[in-house]
């Protein structure tokens, strides 16, 4: 008797983009997303999206709604992460920045789904969960935090959970960025928990793009794209995923030995 095995082989390559500045980066980024986006819809009629929020994002998005060729009319957006018990009208509330900055400058979308910080956590999770198990995702844009963080899931993250959607602690250098980056007045006022969507739930999108300006994000940026896969660097797992692309900027990108 003979046993025959077959060995799938999965090629990972990284796509790493070094541009000069925040501005550079973002209309890069932006054109890639874009055209997945544009192709997915030729292919498939519509295409499924993840859109993450913050300081990283903001000329991706900008340069993603410039695009008078995309038919947001075929897309379905949801939504990566936010605070537990931050009201809408909070300056950094991000469904107050998705509905500003993008879902309000769009022709409307088929669907988005936001995440309801306010509401009962759980059940908010269950929501999400049974609504995004529906669609898969071609395109995910994230960033990565300072502490190597991806989406709200702070180290040591949970890389084997499989419900997209959790509840999850946020850590004081988490906390102490988003103070920083000036969403907050003082470090008391920033949430301490959030909703997120798992390191799983990225993982699963077809395509993903990793928008990571600004110098203080450069140790982060080596340990993801250098350093050994690890929950203390929860955004080390894109070194396993085929098809990400990262988008740096010089300053972020400044402590890679390697950027082919």
């Amino acid at each position: 008797m003979y046993l025959h095995f077959t060995q799938l082989i999965i090629i990972i390559t990284m796509h790493i983009n070094i541009s000069d500045t925040s501005k550079e980066l973002g209309e890069k980024a932006g054109e890639k997303a874009a055209s997945l986006i544009k192709d997915r819809i030729n292919e498939n009629g519509e295409a499924h999206i993840i859109l993450a929020t913050g300081t990283s994002q903001l000329e991706t998005i900008k340069q993603l709604i410039s695009d008078p060729e995309i038919d947001w009319s075929k897309v379905v957006m949801f939504h990566l992460d936010e605070y537990i018990g931050l009201p809408e009208s909070h300056p950094a509330s991000f469904r107050k920045y998705l509905k500003e900055r993008f879902i309000n400058k769009i022709q409307p979308l088929k669907e988005y789904f936001l995440i309801n910080g306010e509401a009962d956590s759980n059940a908010e999770c269950n929501r999400l969960n049974n609504t995004i198990r529906e669609y898969p995702i071609d395109v995910a844009f994230v960033g990565i935090g300072e502490n190597g963080h991806l989406a709200f899931n702070d180290p040591p993250a949970d890389f084997e959970v499989e419900d997209p959607y959790i509840i999850v602690d946020l850590d004081d250098k988490c906390r102490n960025q988003q103070l920083n980056e000036g969403w907050f007045n003082i470090f008391e006022e920033v949430p301490q928990q959030a909703i997120s969507m798992t390191i799983k739930q990225v993982c699963k999108s077809k395509h993903i793009i990793c928008s990571v300006p600004d110098a203080r994000k450069a140790e982060a940026v080596k340990c993801s794209l250098e350093g050994p896969i690890s929950n203390l660097c929860p955004a080390s797992i894109l070194q396993e995923h085929p098809e990400c692309s990262f988008f740096l900027e010089k300053s972020s990108a400044k402590l890679l030995s390697k950027t082919g």
